[in-house]
């Protein structure tokens, strides 16, 4: 079946990495009724109720109806599995956001760093996003954010300082940086605005030699790849040779994105399958003809930050013997959570089903193990220095796994993938 048809927000995420771009989605809307008939068992929904009663009357402490009885949700669901969890309003609207790739805000990326002094944390721009207020603005990579409004940021509140960044397209916010090699600090007036947040990114290696990195997958990932490819085209006079696909750090996201993904670069073959107790968390995912590289090289960069939307990729394209996997063993998870909405504007977020790889494994807790496996602390000098030089790359002249990759791709040691039974 297409999980297009279904009506519930589907997403396999991973560690939570970053932001809010650590959530992604698919689907918003309503989910019918359960397939059985299983009441309510109420001679523990009486014991839940007394429990409440008693924390209300007794406790030390005035506790709040509203607040208890959340935490009670919360503790009940989270209890499941590490995957699954209660949202509130705010929660559910940071995985909307990460779905559709969009909001309204400045166009900055945090984080929590360390400070220069050592001793504390700072809220800290990773980078300002393309064409977006802050980026127009000159707000740089690197700049740590101090106020917001003229009310100072609280370095361990990162959701707080988010929140207070964003708000309707029109409005105005007056942020204060300190930026190395500043004295005083800088003050920014910006304009908030629709932000469009891509999850892909693109440059040429060498002559022939592509480059992409997905960051996470959205619902404009497919499209994103697909306008990629197209530019590593025209910039190759002579087409492309090979390319080098990087979900290093990549915790997952929408399931339809990774399995669109996935189909790009592939003929045939299926791409993922899963079981689960209902009938809509049962499907198996075939990919179309037509691969966008014309069966040009692919080697995918993975390491242990790739997980549950990567790891169906990672596994869909080794498991179909058409790219070439590098790096270090990849998360693990091997889950599929589905988000349902609730009353006034919260949701659960509920593993409702585990995938397999096209060779009917289950990656959960295991992880995949790439091809050419790499670890950093192994590598010697000699290794290293037989890597080529990236002069053109911006930012990743040092990328070990990158660098072997590409050597990967030159060495054409892709026409040698081993078989799975290979690889056992």
């Amino acid at each position: 079946m297409s999980l297009r048809a279904r009506s519930v927000l589907v997403l396999v995420i991973g560690t939570v990495l970053g932001l809010s771009l650590s959530f992604g989605g698919g689907v918003l809307a309503e989910r019918g009724g359960p397939e059985t008939d299983e009441t309510l068992p109420w001679e523990e929904a009486r014991l839940l109720a007394e429990v409440l009663q008693r924390v209300k009357r007794d406790y030390v402490e005035q506790v709040d109806d509203h607040d208890l009885i959340e935490a009670a949700i919360r503790g009940m669901v989270a209890d499941l599995d590490p995957h699954s969890a209660f949202l509130d309003s705010d929660e559910y609207e940071e995985i909307r956001i990460s779905t559709t790739g969009n909001y309204t805000g400045v166009g900055l990326e945090v984080s929590l760093e360390e400070a220069e002094d050592g001793q504390s944390k700072q809220v800290r721009v990773i980078a300002p996003i393309d064409d977006t207020p802050a980026d127009r603005a000159g707000i740089r990579s690197g700049d740590a954010i101090i106020s917001i409004d003229g009310m100072p940021v609280d370095p361990e509140n990162l959701g707080d300082t988010v929140n207070r960044m964003r708000g309707e397209s029109g409005t105005q916010v007056r942020i204060a940086i300190m930026r190395s090699g500043v004295a005083e600090p800088l003050s920014f007036t910006l304009t908030r605005d629709h932000v469009l947040v891509r999850s892909v990114k693109h440059e040429m290696l060498e002559p022939g030699y592509g480059y992409i990195r997905i960051t996470h997958f959205s619902e404009t990932t497919a499209r994103d790849l697909d306008e990629a490819l197209a530019v590593l085209q025209r910039q190759s006079e002579d087409g492309l040779r090979g390319l080098i696909l990087d979900l290093r750090n990549n915790p997952g996201g929408v399931l339809d994105s990774a399995v669109d993904v996935s189909d790009a670069f592939l003929d045939e073959g299926t791409i993922v399958t899963a079981d689960g107790r209902v009938s809509e968390a049962r499907f198996s995912m075939e990919a179309k003809a037509g691969d966008a590289l014309r069966g040009e090289d692919l080697v995918v960069l993975v390491n242990s930050g790739s997980a549950s939307a990567s790891e169906i990729v990672a596994g869909a394209l080794q498991d179909n013997h058409r790219a070439l996997l590098v790096g270090s063993a990849t998360y693990g998870k091997g889950s599929v959570q589905t988000v349902m909405p609730l009353s006034q504007g919260r949701a659960i977020k509920l593993t409702t089903s585990k995938y397999y790889t096209p060779s009917g494994t289950s990656i959960h807790e295991r992880g995949i193990v790439p091809d050419i496996r790499i670890e950093n602390d192994d590598m010697d000098a000699a290794q290293i220095a037989q890597l080529p030089e990236l002069e053109g790359h911006q930012g990743l002249a040092k990328d070990y796994e990158l660098r072997a990759a590409l050597q990967a791709l030159q060495d054409k040691r892709i026409a040698h993938i081993p078989t799975g039974a290979d690889r056992q």
